[in-house]
């Protein structure tokens, strides 16, 4: 999810201005059981596991939970040793032909959710093939920016609006002039 200004989450990573309802759940866990692995950078995957495994998520976002908390997770971080979320494993560094392996062998999608500094490494390698944005009708003013650097063209697929005012963006990269 993504602010109308741009920014992913608050500066002290509060994310209590995304609309989320009925709805959007339904998509989210739609969207959850086409993927086969999501990625985080270390503070996402943080914030991740503290609230998909806590009781809150368990009783009032049972069917989201139970994706998150299944779901095969590759954290990338230089400071973490060790991943205690379910199904979980650290890598150290983006590795461009490790990730490719990946998605060749994979049966279903990999996504990654928020983690501004690893999407930006992400999109430096050529690693990713679809953008799908969620734009909440919000201004929060400052905050973290999803994309901080490295230019990108990209070209519209598809929009979903949804009753909330969210539009889901769906993108793909196109090369730069």
């Amino acid at each position: 999810m993504m602010s109308l200004d741009g920014y992913f989450e608050s500066m002290d990573h509060a994310l209590d201005w995304h609309h989320v309802d009925e709805e959007f759940n339904r998509f989210a866990a739609h969207q959850l059981s086409e993927v086969g692995t999501l990625l985080f950078g270390r503070v996402t995957y943080e914030l991740m596991a503290s609230y998909w495994t806590s009781e809150a998520a368990l009783t009032n976002d049972r069917t989201i939970a139970g994706y998150m908390n299944s779901l095969p997770k590759i954290v990338f971080s230089n400071s973490l040793k060790a991943a205690s979320w379910k199904n979980s494993k650290v890598m150290n560094t983006v590795d461009v032909k490790e990730i490719q392996r990946l998605r060749q062998q994979a049966e279903k999608d990999l996504i990654l959710l928020g983690s501004a500094r690893l999407t930006s490494s992400f999109i430096r390698f050529g690693l990713i093939n679809e953008y799908r944005i969620m734009v909440n009708p919000v201004i929060l003013g400052n905050g973290v920016p999803l994309f901080k650097e490295t230019p990108q063209q990209l070209r519209l697929l598809q929009a979903r609006t949804f009753t909330s005012g969210n539009i889901l963006l769906y993108y793909e990269p196109k090369e730069l002039p």
